[in-house]
């Protein structure tokens, strides 16, 4: 049967003229080795099922009942890992929802929100869905991001840290910069993959995530997920981290929209990952390594990889040649991420996978390679 034509004369102009986020493809195959969407190689913490058990099996009654429209043992739970007070934590349906939200309450202003041009891919759609101009700062040559270029009237401040898709960190010096020469306005830190971060031998930082800061500026807002490093991608769920006049805002908005954003076991799901920090830790750790271990094969293939702090690599062969690459992989089971845009198109995306995908992939790629290529990097 085909396809029905869409008719879109009732749709409003705005529904109209809207360029929709594209997320990575979810393909089902047999035998698919996935490395494009940054999803955790290793499962959720025990303790979430668990949790989500007990939940069915003592409360399942209580699923006709609304869920805690703040989650506040989630958000308790959140306040003590980062010593705050709860009214400094914000949580809602995915971090994509809480980003939503942070520009539909702190940016509809007269002056324009700076976000980097290579960057999370949603910054755009969400400035397009909410009527706000956006204008896009350059990254560096070297894909860094210099907090110099944000001297200029905006009414906030977006960047993904690490970054996405290069993976690079921006300091904590850097953030606490820009903060305090936009007093005005809000600073977004995005630290969507944060926790596969870590400080390099020479930093002077004492710290790796904003939230540090937010006690010492009232105008920084932190983001995180549970989708990442916490293996709940299919649980969605987000939060935020602020001063209380901001987290307040985010709760009337949130309000205002859907007031019950995470259900019952959602919230006790998320709760249970926060609580197990010895298996939280522990996986985090592994991914790290992992990374190391496909960076390292992967430069030793003729390969450039840009220092990663998240749980992915952006990566150039040796030719410049992603697409070919991307579409030869795929030919043999394996997706990666390529972006078909200025600056980038050279590069591919490559989540962190098991080592067993990691041997596939490296077989592969070498495979791939010609005399030449080999003797090259052998030389």
């Amino acid at each position: 049967m085909s396809e029905p034509k869409i008719d879109t004369r009732l749709w409003s102009a705005k529904a109209r003229n809207l360029s929709p986020y594209v997320p990575g493809e979810q393909p089902q195959h047999d035998n698919l080795c996935k490395l494009n969407t940054n999803e955790n190689p290793f499962p959720p913490s025990p303790k979430v099922g668990e949790a989500i058990t007990a939940v069915l099996a003592q409360q399942a009654d209580e699923l006709r009942l609304y869920p805690a429209p703040e989650s506040d043992d989630l958000r308790a739970a959140l306040a003590q890992l980062y010593d705050l007070n709860i009214n400094q934590v914000f949580v809602g349906n995915g971090s994509d929802e809480v980003l939503a939200l942070i520009f539909a309450s702190f940016f509809l202003k007269e002056r324009p929100v700076l976000a980097p041009d290579i960057s999370y891919s949603f910054y755009p759609v969400y400035a397009q869905t909410f009527g706000i101009e956006l204008v896009q700062i350059a990254l560096e040559a070297d894909f860094s991001v210099d907090p110099d270029a944000y001297r200029q009237p905006c009414s906030g401040i977006i960047i993904a840290n690490p970054n996405a898709p290069t993976g690079l960190l921006l300091s904590l010096s850097d953030i606490r910069k820009l903060a305090s020469e936009h007093s005005n306005s809000v600073i977004v830190i995005d630290e969507a993959y944060i926790d596969f971060a870590h400080l390099d031998s020479d930093s002077s930082d004492t710290a790796v995530s904003a939230v540090s800061l937010i006690n010492e500026f009232d105008n920084l807002l932190v983001t995180q997920t549970f989708s990442k490093s916490r293996s709940l991608a299919g649980l969605r769920v987000g939060m935020a981290f602020g001063n209380v006049s901001l987290i307040a805002a985010l709760t009337r908005m949130k309000n205002s929209f859907n007031s019950y954003p995470l259900d019952k076991l959602a919230q006790a799901g998320a709760r249970a990952s926060v609580l197990d920090t010895v298996y939280f830790e522990q996986t985090c750790q592994q991914v790290i390594e992992l990374r190391e271990s496909l960076t390292a094969q992967l430069t030793e293939l003729g390969y450039k990889v840009l220092p990663s702090h998240a749980n992915f690599i952006f990566v150039r062969p040796k030719d410049g040649n992603a697409s070919d690459v991307a579409n030869t992989l795929r030919e043999q089971g394996i997706i990666v991420r390529h972006f078909d845009k200025p600056r980038i198109q050279e590069y591919l995306r490559i989540t962190i996978g098991t080592a067993a995908q990691h041997e596939r992939l490296i077989n592969t790629v070498r495979g791939m390679q010609t005399p030449d290529d080999t003797d090259l990097i052998s030389s």
